[in-house]
């Protein structure tokens, strides 16, 4: 048995009884990376002698007889999009491909402040541009459940991880649907919270106004211990939120009695394959026998999110993608002989063709001329969607349904058919233009490939999206079962 198919809080105990150490747990991580990485490609870049350097001296503490909290020495892989001092940080982009930063982001000094140790970088389509990971410049990840199958995107490296144990959890960042749908397709728990909830400060910025980072773990409760410890408010982030930080551990009672539950029909429409709807099906009378009452509903502009959010995202992606000129930091081009020549040739060498097609998009979506028809359109279709859910949560305490209409697909069977990709990221992206909270766990198999449920909340209350997701996972044994490889 791995150590890393116990629960935080029991390795938490073991560790305080000196039955395991830090250093254990540290080379348990590396002993799986060396097993399982040639197959499964999740990291870009590893910190071992840092890693192991920080389990020593956590050991030492210990040994001096100090108590340290929950989540003390326990190992974890970063999105290789938020920033960290001295350890390369790539984007999975050829144009940072050079780029360690000189600061950490606010997660990863939370995260030192809770004294987890960073086992590595982990891969994920560049700029998170996709929803398959193989956009990355480097490496295509793989799916640890089938390996001839993606593992989803952009947080594909984060999900693939987590589920092939090299780690006990991840961060990975959420923009469309790029936590929860890779957490389903690799048969983990994936938290997309709050717009505000957590600090984007060291989040290289895809789109700002509906990035988001999360936590990616085994258990539903891992989950919570690990959001709990990145919330919070901060000065270096002006969409940071000033709400009070709950315990969410403390919601975890698996009493659902009563709660009221939404299922949007339009997320069991078309495209939606029977194998998924019956597993959400099946998901609600375990529900119901919990105690729970669900009722169909509405969210009439769901239809119109896909289009809207792709000309939001790549409008901001755009503008926060002009920084990447070649004369700062990051690639430079060898071969210009003036500055426009160098911008040029050092994004159109330095981007990959998914990025630059966003770019494109969204620089013509903001052009003079079209702003109004297409930008600010899509703004107001934004404003009809979050209304849509905000008057589903007046009766309702959470809405469920499928994280993605199908299982993972095989790689390079969409990458050549962008619309296609795109689909995939339906059920996932109205959440994050509403700004909601939501969650994938696992609820079911179709032909060996995990899928996910997703439970949706109300803003700021991811305490009741954990309660019901717990609750679910008690009465389920999905989140038990693993890959072999």
């Amino acid at each position: 048995m791995s150590l890393f198919d116990y629960k935080v809080s029991d390795l938490h105990e073991l560790i305080h009884k000196k039955e395991v150490t830090v250093s254990d747990l540290v080379e348990e991580s590396y002993k799986q990376i060396g097993k399982v990485e040639d197959k499964v490609k999740a990291f870009l870049t590893l910190d071992e002698e840092r890693a192991r350097a920080a389990a020593k001296a956590q050991d030492e503490k210990l040994n001096a007889g100090d108590s340290r909290g929950l989540l003390f020495g326990m190992p974890i892989g970063v999105k290789d999009n938020i920033v960290t001092q001295g350890l390369r940080t790539t984007c999975a982009s050829k144009i940072l491909e050079n780029f360690d930063p000189i600061y950490d982001a606010t997660v990863v000094k939370k995260l030192q402040q809770a004294e987890t140790i960073t086992i590595g970088k982990l891969n994920m389509d560049e700029f998170a541009m996709g929803s398959s990971n193989e956009n990355s410049h480097y490496q295509k990840t793989r799916n640890p459940w089938n390996l001839e199958r993606v593992p989803g995107g952009s947080s594909g490296g984060s999900a693939a991880s987590v589920a092939s144990g090299e780690v006990l959890f991840s961060l990975g960042s959420d923009t469309g649907g790029s936590i929860r749908q890779p957490a389903s397709f690799c048969g983990v728990v994936g938290m997309k919270p709050t717009y505000g909830r957590v600090s984007r400060f060291g989040l290289v910025a895809f789109a700002s106004s509906l990035d988001q980072i999360g936590p990616i773990t085994r258990t539903v409760e891992d989950n919570a211990y690990l959001l709990q410890a990145i919330s919070g408010l901060d000065p270096m982030d002006s969409t940071s939120a000033n709400v009070d930080v709950p315990n969410f551990a403390a919601s975890l009672t698996g009493d659902i009695k009563g709660l009221k539950i939404a299922v949007p029909k339009e997320y069991l429409g078309e495209g939606v394959t029977e194998a998924v709807r019956k597993s959400v099906m099946d998901s609600l009378k375990t529900l119901e026998g919990l105690g729970a009452v669900w009722e169909e509903v509405s969210l009439p502009h769901s239809k119109y999110a896909l289009a809207a959010y792709y000309l939001l995202s790549s409008s901001e992606a755009s503008a926060n993608l002009a920084r990447f000129d070649g004369v700062r930091y990051g690639y430079r081009t060898q071969n210009a002989e003036s500055l426009i020549e160098l911008y040029k040739k050092t994004r159109a060498e330095g981007f990959g063709d998914e990025v630059k097609r966003r770019i494109m998009l969204g620089t013509f979506a903001l052009s003079s001329g079209y702003y109004d028809a297409y930008y600010k359109k899509a703004q107001q279709v934004r404003t009809l969607i979050k209304k849509d859910f905000e008057d589903v949560f007046e009766k309702y305490d959470v809405i469920v349904g499928p994280t993605t209409p199908t299982p993972a697909f095989k790689i390079g069977e969409k990458i050549d058919d962008p619309l296609t990709m795109y689909i995939n990221d339906i059920l996932t992206i109205p959440v994050n233009l509403a700004g909601v909270p939501g969650i994938s766990i696992p609820c079911g198999f179709d032909a060996g490939l995990p899928l996910g449920l997703q439970i949706i909340g109300k803003h700021f209350d991811e305490a009741t999206i954990y309660r019901v997701a717990h609750a679910f996972e008690q009465a389920t044994d999905f989140h038990k079962q693993k890959p072999e490889l």
